[in-house]
């Protein structure tokens, strides 16, 4: 299926960054990333989705730093395999294998550069959708600030997820009340939960994606018996009394 896109104005774009890499090492470090994923055996299993836009450049190392910090959250509710998808200029959206090693994805993090580009949200959800038919997903987390396309075919994908027990973990960065809306209608129709990216308020949003963490591999009863207070704010979110 297309994505559809409605017409948007253009953004304007910041002023160049330093490249960190080059298509080329990026996809050797994929083709290295996949070869972890035989000792990929953990009880749970998530996407981390990014948008890679230009926008996003300014938080991108707050980003790596606070996904590292969800894998130290799971404890003894389960180990986490993770994979890391992004998007970013002309139709470009990538993704690794599902690791369970932190360093791996931290290394591939820092060598993907923001590019100026359209959202690719719909690619995400349909990548989410056809890993959890082969092997089942247990999360998507999706971090971004923008949205720029058709908001009723997002909501279909989105429903769909619901209906294999996906739930999508929106974090929105910025105030953007079209990027709100559609968001906030992801997480309601797969199930998940919506909540402010703000890097003001790291130590929060770290606490969240522990929650979220502890979540793929474990459940609400996870949550409940962890019982920490970003566990007792995920769980108001998931039961419809937070978005």
């Amino acid at each position: 299926m297309s994505d559809k896109k409605q017409p948007v104005p253009a953004r304007t774009s910041p002023a160049p960054v330093k490249p960190q890499s080059n298509a080329g090492e990026i996809d050797a470090f994929i083709r290295q990333a996949r070869t972890l994923a035989a000792s990929a055996t953990g009880s749970g299993r998530l996407i981390l989705a990014l948008d890679a836009t230009m926008s996003r450049q300014p938080t991108w190392d707050l980003a790596c730093e606070l996904q590292g910090q969800m894998f130290d959250a799971v404890g003894k509710a389960g180990t986490l395999s993770v994979q890391l998808v992004y998007f970013r200029g002309l139709g470009e959206c990538r993704s690794s294998a599902f690791v369970s090693d932190t360093n791996a994805l931290k290394q591939l993090m820092t060598r993907i550069e923001c590019r100026s580009g359209h959202t690719q949200i719909g690619k995400v959800l349909t990548h989410a959708l056809k890993q959890t038919a082969a092997a089942k997903v247990n999360a998507l987390v999706y971090i971004g600030d923008a949205m720029e396309e058709n908001i009723d075919d997002l909501a279909e994908k989105a429903g769909s997820l619901g209906l294999h027990g996906v739930p999508v973990f929106v974090f929105q960065e910025g105030h953007d009340s079209g990027a709100e809306k559609a968001f906030k209608e992801i997480a309601r129709l797969s199930k998940g939960a919506w909540f402010r990216f703000d890097r003001r308020a790291a130590a929060t949003l770290a606490g969240l994606l522990s929650a979220v963490a502890v979540f793929a591999p474990g459940g609400l009863k996870a949550l409940e018996a962890r019982g920490r207070p970003e566990d007792r704010l995920m769980i108001e979110h998931l039961r419809g009394g937070g978005n």
